[in-house]
């Protein structure tokens, strides 16, 4: 069994590698000067990537190392942590070398992180949320999309968020929509004019299409759908879908139909329109506050292992945080 030893965050220039990553992209065999090199793109936990060169002589030789390597494998690489155009990369020269693991003999939990809390005891809660909901076209279209097909609930509870930027673990779309959810019960106490089963509903509903945008192998990556269209397309055809089949009124149909495409805020963040409505625009801030919360304090959690400063710089901030 081969262990993963420390997350790419934490590798930094000179650092000798003898450790296990899953490959992201094979870009393949390319001639340089003194022979062939095999470029990767590898990947771990995190979602972060870094790049992958073996520098080897004859092309054959290197090709037939290059042969059992594909995308989505785990490999154990040897090698050497370098700065090349202001970028960390690994490099290795023979005689290290990359090697592919078989199944058993790494923890796949090294490369896609565990639930945070525990999955029945969310899926419990997901039934309570939707089971307080007083509006029953509401209620029978959220019954409709979750509880109807129990292959789609049991992929949605143990799915993740994202691939990088937040809730990416096991179960972190469930625990991202209940955190939304807590947020929700408090935002309508505040601004009791909310329609608060509608906003549930964009609460619930919002991601649903993350399901299908990102496949969970090795690790977490944008599926071939989600490639093409993203979670907000393909949630807006699962749920327009639900609701044909439902017969839901048109103007509830339209207003939950904009919380989907409305969510992300502005249209330069991938929403096709913007908030129109007072429940949209809560729906886009409690999205935000789960996720960006969420993302900061792993940043600084994760920061903090990798300085003895007070502060460092966060490339998913895009400025400095203070870790300590």
């Amino acid at each position: 069994m081969h262990i993963k030893k420390q997350p790419l965050s934490a590798l930094h220039e000179g650092d000798r590698v003898d450790d296990i990553f899953v490959v992201k992209i094979k870009k393949g065999v390319f001639p340089y000067k003194k022979g062939h090199c095999l470029i990767l793109i590898l990947s771990d936990a995190s979602g972060a990537s870094v790049k992958y060169t073996y520098w080897g002589a004859d092309e054959a030789s290197v090709r037939q190392l290059a042969a059992p390597i594909h995308e989505d494998c785990v490999v154990r690489v040897q090698g050497r942590a370098e700065v090349y155009d202001s970028e960390l990369r690994i490099s290795t020269n023979p005689p290290d070398s990359v090697t592919v693991l078989p199944p058993g003999e790494y923890n796949p939990a090294d490369f896609i992180g565990l639930p945070r809390r525990n999955v029945g005891e969310m899926e419990k809660e997901f039934q309570v949320v939707i089971a307080s909901v007083k509006n029953e076209e509401i209620k029978k279209l959220l019954e409709h999309l979750f509880f109807h097909n129990a292959a789609f609930f049991t992929a949605f509870k143990n799915h993740p968020a994202s691939i990088e930027r937040h809730h990416n673990w096991t179960a972190g779309l469930i625990q991202h929509v209940l955190e939304m959810a807590q947020l929700t019960e408090q935002t309508v106490k505040l601004f009791p004019g909310l329609d608060r089963d509608l906003l549930m509903a964009g609460v619930l509903l919002h991601d649903i299409g993350k399901v299908e945008e990102m496949d969970v192998t090795t690790r977490i990556k944008g599926s071939f759908a989600g490639q093409l269209n993203g979670h907000i397309a393909i949630g807006y055809h699962l749920v327009s879908g639900a609701m044909d089949t439902l017969g839901t009124g048109k103007d509830l149909r339209a207003k939950i139909l904009h919380l989907l495409v409305s969510h992300h805020g502005q249209l330069v963040f991938g929403s096709p329109k913007e908030p129109m409505f007072p429940e949209a625009i809560a729906l886009h801030y409690i999205d935000q506050l789960s996720a960006q919360v969420t993302s900061f304090l792993d940043d600084v959690r994760s920061s903090s292992t990798l300085t003895e400063d007070r502060f460092m710089y966060s490339k998913y901030q895009r400025h400095n945080i203070l870790v300590r």
